[in-house]
């Protein structure tokens, strides 16, 4: 770990509230929790993410599991940084690269809440927020790498 490192360490504190959320989205959509989402005009995280959603799963496997594994590959790929040299020699492309997907697939979801569902989930929302400031922080660490000439 190097001194300049703050922002994968700050992506890796991050994608911990990341899990929650998603954990949280993954045992809504299963039905073994009640949903604490305010149901308004414009939140609705039953017709986003519940149980009966029409785009709360990609065939077999629920969004949120799709979300809690990315946060957890985000996760343990900052902690592999100190272990695996080539993940360290590489990291700024890597995070980059994994970020960058997330933030893809987030902006992908957001359009259906938006044009297809006609409604947001709160917490996809808050889970948005972290993916956007994951990818910012990855962008600025690989202007830092290469700024440092490594």
């Amino acid at each position: 770990m190097r001194v300049n490192d703050w922002q994968i360490r700050l992506i890796q504190l991050l994608s911990v509230p990341g899990i929650v959320v998603a954990y949280y989205l993954l045992l809504f959509h299963k039905g073994s929790v009640v949903s604490a989402c305010h149901v308004s005009s414009i939140f609705d995280c039953g017709q986003v993410s519940g149980p009966d959603a029409p785009y709360a799963a990609i065939g077999p496997a629920p969004v949120a599991l799709i979300g809690l594994i990315g946060y957890a590959v985000i996760f343990l790929t900052a902690w592999l940084q100190d272990w695996a040299p080539f993940v360290d020699e590489n990291m700024a492309e890597i995070m980059l690269g994994l970020t960058g997907f997330a933030c893809l697939f987030t902006l992908f979801l957001n359009g259906l809440e938006l044009f297809k569902i006609g409604a947001f989930c709160q917490y996809c929302v808050i889970s948005a927020v972290i993916v956007a400031v994951m990818l910012g922080l990855s962008v600025c660490y690989m202007r830092s790498v290469s700024a440092s000439g490594k």
